[in-house]
């Protein structure tokens, strides 16, 4: 290709584009593998001959596009050498060192590991004659029997002041803890802790200690489980509280008011029964004087006169047991006793009602007028019965004495005189009477015979 000096004419490329060109297609061609590039031809110009007109050029001059494909089609790639099989001899070695170094870290880890095996075979040789491959299980020790004192005393504080039911259960997961720490120290070391005794460790555990910590924590067991019936009473009783409350609303017949208000009562009496020694009963002591006051305000007059109507009821039940013990006289002196005592419990349950309702009030001292007169007449009774026995005692001793001592006929009929009259201040109606009677026939005969 023949270029003439000067500036190109259209369509012609002078050797700086063409430099300038390679090096393009190199910095395209930068991220791809090797490449061999065959080196560029120079391009020499032609001289015209002199005396000879410029002839035609018989090879066109290429567009810039053209020459860029016979360029891209030169190149020949130059494949990467493959590496791979000495990466691979590195990688096996590696591996193969790092076997090696696992096994000879692990013998000696597995030795020590089974020498610290929690049993009295193996640790006693070793902790008579090698104590200091025992530091792993002088530090487990170590740290299991600080954990239970820690978790001992932040029990005994959470349990012995409570503020509210979650410390209860967070002191009892504490115990649990310290229970679990205590049962990994070994009962042969502590039994053997004076054969055991190296400086290293010594100043670290206190028997004392060990055993003031088991006992303390078989007391909190106790209380926790103390605290945690109480609790399910407590909550049992005050859940009972709210339905008996809700009941008596909802409730429309004055029969249904009664059973809810009975239930009422009831869930009061368990709240006061629970032990005021835990938690729960100081709790449920502090709620019980607003839920009285609740109860009182919610059934007011309704609850108090119920009650009237059932002291009331109470009450006429005893005296009509007294009355019935009462029938068909006569009776003996324990029997009357009975009855006044039944007459009694009639007269202090109606005692019981208080003046503030108005209607039971005033019922309650119309019955008492009835009972007092009733237990009058019982008592005059008993009295009765008791003259009536002592005087058919003395009469029948002095009949005895009259016929065992022999006397002048003035004498005898004295002695049968006062017997006669003491028999007959025997009332009838006495259980006496009767054989009084007979007593006063006998001592009249005699008495006419001399």
């Amino acid at each position: 290709m023949a270029i003439a000096c000067g500036y190109p004419k259209a369509g012609e490329l002078n050797p700086k584009q063409v430099m300038g060109l390679l090096t393009k297609l190199l910095l395209r061609r930068s991220r791809s593998a090797s490449v061999q590039i065959p080196p560029p031809q120079p391009i020499q110009p032609s001289t015209p001959q002199p005396g000879l007109a410029p002839l035609a050029n018989p090879n066109p001059p290429k567009s810039l596009t053209a020459l860029e494909q016979e360029i891209e089609a030169q190149w020949v790639p130059v494949h990467p050498v493959s590496h791979a099989k000495p990466l691979q001899r590195k990688a096996g070695n590696l591996v193969k060192r790092s076997l090696l170094g696992a096994i000879a870290l692990g013998i000696p880890v597995a030795a020590l590991w089974a020498i610290n095996l929690p049993y009295p075979v193996i640790r006693r040789p070793v902790a008579r004659t090698a104590p200091i491959l025992l530091l792993p299980s002088y530090i487990s020790m170590d740290h299991h029997y600080r954990q239970a004192i820690s978790l001992t005393e932040q029990a005994e504080q959470l349990m012995n002041s409570p503020t509210s039911f979650a410390d209860i259960e967070l002191g009892a997961q504490k115990v649990e803890e310290a229970q679990t720490h205590l049962d990994k120290l070994p009962l042969w070391f502590l039994n053997d802790w004076g054969d055991y005794r190296y400086w290293w460790y010594s100043w670290r555990f206190s028997m004392s200690q060990f055993d003031a910590s088991r006992a303390q924590i078989g007391t909190l067991q106790a209380k926790i489980f103390q605290e945690q019936n109480a609790y399910t009473a407590y909550t049992a009783a005050d859940q009972a509280v709210s339905a008996a409350k809700q009941q008596y609303q909802k409730a429309v017949s004055p029969t249904d008011k009664k059973a809810a208000i009975a239930s009422w009562q009831t869930a009061l009496n368990q709240l006061d029964q629970i032990p005021s020694q835990t938690f729960a009963g100081q709790t449920a002591q502090k709620q019980l004087v607003a839920y009285r006051q609740d109860f009182q305000d919610t059934v007011g007059v309704a609850a108090d006169s119920d009650r009237t109507n059932a002291v009331i009821t109470a009450s006429r039940e005893f005296a009509m047991k007294a009355a019935q013990a009462g029938q068909n006289p006569p009776h003996s002196v324990e029997e009357w006793r009975q009855i006044e005592a039944l007459w009694s419990e009639a007269l202090t349950r109606l005692g019981s009602i208080p003046p503030t309702d108005v209607e039971g009030y005033a019922e309650a001292q119309q019955l008492m007028a009835i009972y007092r007169d009733n237990l009058r007449q019982i008592s005059i009774r008993r009295s009765q019965e008791e003259q009536a026995v002592a005087a058919l005692q003395s009469a029948q001793t002095k009949i005895e004495r009259l016929l065992a001592t022999p006397g002048d006929r003035n004498y005898k009929i004295s002695q049968l005189q006062s017997i006669i009259n003491e028999l007959k201040r025997i009332p009838n109606g006495t259980t006496a009477y009767l054989e009084a009677q007979s007593l006063l026939v006998y001592a009249q005969n005699a008495l006419s015979k001399l």
